[in-house]
């Protein structure tokens, strides 16, 4: 009777490589943030053009949102608790599963260096998507930083009386309004290249959708 079990039970033990390669709640989390990012992106401009901070630069309305500065005020505060709360979640959720040190870690400068130079000239793998390269390990650190810099200078230009060592770590209320702007113009760049490689590996987006 022993020798007939094993046979049955191996039948139903799953492979590590049969697991969801993003969890449910990777992907909830996931969209939930990048919807945030995108409204919080959309409004900052309408909110931007009532009064730029560099005069040469003007965001076109039509790739804004709002219509108006109240309304864009109204989109950017519901969007930023959005991205807080469910960053936060996010973030722990991450570091609680050990998903965090094991996607994002380690990464080295020579490691970036190898896997831009193959991605540049059209060499770099994405045969297994469990596993990051280099340059997306520190691209989705990056983003995360910029976010928290984001909501941090945001805080410091909406509450700056009520926050005011938070001002000063900026550098003041017009520094913090130009790292603000800073911060976001990087968000943006990687919200572009993250879309572009995604449209060279479709499968990353089945896999976000989907989880396998």
């Amino acid at each position: 009777m022993e020798t007939m079990k094993a046979p049955l039970a191996s039948a139903h033990e799953r492979s590590p490589r049969d697991a969801p390669i993003h969890p449910l709640w990777l992907r909830i989390t996931h969209w939930l943030n990048a919807l945030a990012a995108l409204i919080m992106m959309f409004s900052g401009w309408r909110i931007y053009d009532a009064s730029p901070v560099f005069r040469q630069i003007v965001i076109p309305p039509s790739i804004t949102l709002g219509g108006w500065l109240g309304g864009a005020l109204q989109w950017h505060f519901a969007a930023m608790w959005l991205l807080v709360f469910n960053g936060i979640v996010y973030v722990a959720l991450n570091v609680a599963s050990g998903r965090a040190f094991s996607k994002f870690f380690p990464v080295s400068p020579r490691a970036v260096l190898r896997d831009l130079i193959a991605a540049l000239s059209g060499k770099l793998s994405h045969a297994d998507l469990r596993q990051y390269n280099a340059v997306q390990k520190l691209a989705y650190l990056a983003v995360i930083v910029d976010l928290l810099v984001l909501v941090l200078s945001g805080l410091a230009i909406w509450k700056s009386v009520q926050f005011p060592l938070l001002r000063e770590l900026m550098g003041g209320y017009d520094n913090a309004r130009i790292v603000h702007f800073c911060a976001m113009a990087v968000m943006a760049a990687f919200v572009v290249v993250h879309v572009a490689m995604v449209a060279l590996v479709p499968r990353s987006l089945l896999t976000m959708l989907r989880g396998r």
